[in-house]
């Protein structure tokens, strides 16, 4: 039989025989597969089949779950840009501000200085007017006097004026 197998010849009966042989053993060994092994193979499969789904719902899930994240994080970015934005402007708002009050102030202090000035400068000019008055008026009682008492020429007038005027200068250093 050998030689029959290595060299392929066979007869017709051997073949009919070993077809159903083959056919009957196919037959036994579907049904034992089908009595044991089947319904874990198609507990695996459904099992692998069930894993799967699962997995794709996670992934789907995850995807919109950083796509929910990824447009909070944008809007926070957009609300933080506009919240500096706020800040700058608030900030631009106060410092001009605080420059109008500084320059209205400094200009209001020299308006103020400078009246104050005035009112002074207006005093001592009174002042200065004043002592000239009694100055010349004390001057004028004393040419008067040096008048009555003695004629003047032309020259001596002069020379009179002329040391009256300087006395006037000493008594004004004195003051």
């Amino acid at each position: 039989m050998l030689t029959n197998l290595v060299l392929g010849e066979a007869t017709p009966s051997t073949t009919l025989g070993t077809i159903i042989v083959v056919t009957g053993a196919f037959l036994i060994l579907m049904l034992l597969i089908k009595k044991f092994a089947w319904g874990a193979i198609t507990d695996i499969l459904k099992q692998r089949e069930d894993k799967i789904a699962n997995d794709l719902d996670s992934a789907e899930q995850s995807r919109i779950a950083a796509a929910k994240m990824e447009k909070q994080r944008q809007e926070k970015l957009l609300a933080s840009k506009s919240e500096a934005a706020e800040i700058l402007k608030n900030a631009k708002e106060s410092g001009d501000e605080t420059r109008k009050k500084a320059l209205m102030e400094t200009t209001e202090e020299v308006s103020r200085l400078k009246k104050k000035a005035t009112a002074e400068i207006s005093q001592e000019h009174d002042k200065t007017m004043a002592a000239i008055k009694g100055d010349v008026a004390a001057l004028s009682v004393q040419i008067a006097e040096k008048i009555l008492t003695k004629e003047l020429t032309p020259d001596a007038h002069e020379a009179l004026i002329n040391s009256y005027i300087d006395n006037l200068g000493k008594v004004d250093e004195t003051r």
